[in-house]
């Protein structure tokens, strides 16, 4: 008898127990939120023309407008870089400098950052590899930039040419 009592009161403190540890605990929420990525950018001019110039000469873009530049805009919602690279024409090859026949230089200035006017001392080579013209540029910033072409020297080719000018934005 003092067995099955001591095996009743076992089974009952043992029941007590597995009640007691199988309570609920309390409950609480979390909230998780997120923004997509938008990388996005606008450019004031899409065209323009340099004129008609001689072979081994150079132009810019400055007197186009009034100094002001093509403006690049931040318009995603996140930091960006911009890079900016040119290419060949139909009869042209783009390169660093003139140096041969059919040889043409593009370059470029950031103009939110340094002085384009004269002396052209501020503009950079574009290749056909994108180099970069800004980093860091916050939603809605803007960069403004110029251009600067150097014909050939000698041009062989005396019909126009077209050259494009790509630039493209990335997460800072």
């Amino acid at each position: 008898m003092k067995e099955t009592i001591l095996s009743t009161l076992i089974v009952i403190v043992f029941g007590f127990l597995v009640v007691v540890g199988v309570r609920a605990a309390d409950n609480a929420d979390v909230t998780a939120t997120v923004t997509v990525q938008n990388i996005a950018m606008t450019l004031s001019q899409s065209t323009f023309d340099y004129g008609t110039m001689s072979s081994n000469t150079t132009s810019t873009t400055v007197p186009l407008w009034a100094g002001a530049g093509i403006v690049a805009t931040n318009t995603g919602n996140v930091n960006e870089d911009f890079d900016i690279n040119s290419a060949d024409t139909a009869a042209w090859t783009l390169a660093t400098a003139t140096s041969t026949a059919d040889i043409y230089a593009h370059r470029f200035c950031n103009d939110t950052d340094n002085d384009c006017t004269t002396p052209w001392t501020n503009y950079t080579a574009m290749t056909t590899s994108p180099g970069a013209l800004d980093t860091g540029i916050a939603a809605s910033g803007t960069v403004a930039f110029q251009l600067q072409i150097h014909t050939p020297n000698p041009s062989t080719v005396f019909t126009e040419q077209s050259s494009s000018v790509t630039v493209t934005a990335s997460a800072s």
